[in-house]
């Protein structure tokens, strides 16, 4: 592992879930989560749901990070941007209007609503199984809520994730070892620029599934129909054509290890974790939140019906 980005794999899969569940629905993980009843990651979990990758800046570098995320499409395709300052996501998450609100979806009792006639059923500050915090361009704490760092003059942007392919992948008869094994996926820095906006430069981060070689055809056409998630591979097999050594797959920047088979092919997609690896060259960012590698938001949008 490197760079201080990497979330261990015993410090999240050694705390599950208090019964070691499987989640299907995205509330009832949330809650979980609220209730510190689970954090780990949310790979296999409410599957056929979109899950996103989480982002929260200052309001004066929005604009910059929002352009660089349209540039830069495939590594970091946005599924919501939410108004400054708010923590409660309107177009990804169901709602109920306040005075129906009940205490089995209450969120956060003690904090003020962002909301004038609704109250959210997420709250983008206590809803990932953990968080991390940076400032000036390092990393400085990782936990699992943000209420007491949450600044009022932020924008927070939920990002596409690759996990919200998994349920399409497996139907059509894909295999994904890390779902089965109920690991996170290994992520690893790579050579790839990505188009700089401002202060925002770096190269892309990508995931890794290793996917039988007369797979390979189906999972790219499968992928590629959901652009919101990342979309199609940028590599496949011949890591060090993108800056990645094939002696070190086992050995993955972020998140946990994975075999890959004599039958298989390691197939690269972009990653979310790519915003973190460029914050570390942004020295002059106050303070940014996002999540840990692996640990989603789970939003309540059927994976394949984006906003």
């Amino acid at each position: 592992m490197c760079n201080g980005l990497a979330t261990s794999p015993s410090s999240l899969n050694q705390r599950i879930s208090d019964d070691n569940k499987i989640y299907e629905s995205p509330q009832e993980l949330r809650r979980a989560i609220r209730e510190k009843r689970f954090i780990s990651t949310t790979n296999g979990h409410c599957k056929g749901k979109i899950q996103c990758n989480l982002v929260v800046l200052p309001e004066k570098d929005a604009v910059d990070f929002l352009l660089f995320c349209q540039k830069n499409k495939q590594a970091c395709p946005l599924i919501e941007v939410l108004d400054v300052g708010s923590y409660t996501p309107k177009l990804t998450t169901k709602t109920l209007h306040s005075d129906c609100a009940t205490s089995t979806h209450s969120i956060n009792s003690n904090s003020e609503s962002n909301n004038e006639e609704y109250e959210s059923l997420a709250d983008l500050r206590t809803d990932l199984p953990q968080y991390k915090i940076y400032k000036h361009g390092k990393l400085v704490k990782e936990t699992d809520d943000v209420i007491d760092f949450w600044p009022k003059d932020s924008v927070a942007f939920l990002i596409g994730c690759s996990f919200t392919i998994d349920a399409a992948l497996i139907e059509n008869g894909i295999h994904l070892r890390t779902v089965e094994q109920k690991t996170n996926v290994p992520m690893y820095n790579t050579s790839i620029p990505c188009t700089p906006v401002g202060k925002f430069k770096g190269n892309m981060v990508v995931s890794m599934k290793p996917i039988k070689v007369t797979d390979i055809a189906k999972e790219v056409l499968i992928t590629s129909r959901y652009p919101h998630a990342h979309g199609e591979p940028v590599c496949i097999g011949h890591p060090e054509s993108i800056g990645i050594d094939s002696k070190k797959l086992m050995e993955p920047d972020y998140g946990d290890p994975v075999e890959v088979k004599e039958d298989e092919l390691p197939v690269f997609h972009c990653c979310g974790v790519t915003p973190q690896n460029v914050l570390l060259n942004c020295p002059d960012l106050d303070l940014v939140i996002t999540h840990s590698p692996g640990c989603m938001f789970v939003t309540d949008l059927d994976s394949n019906t984006p906003p």
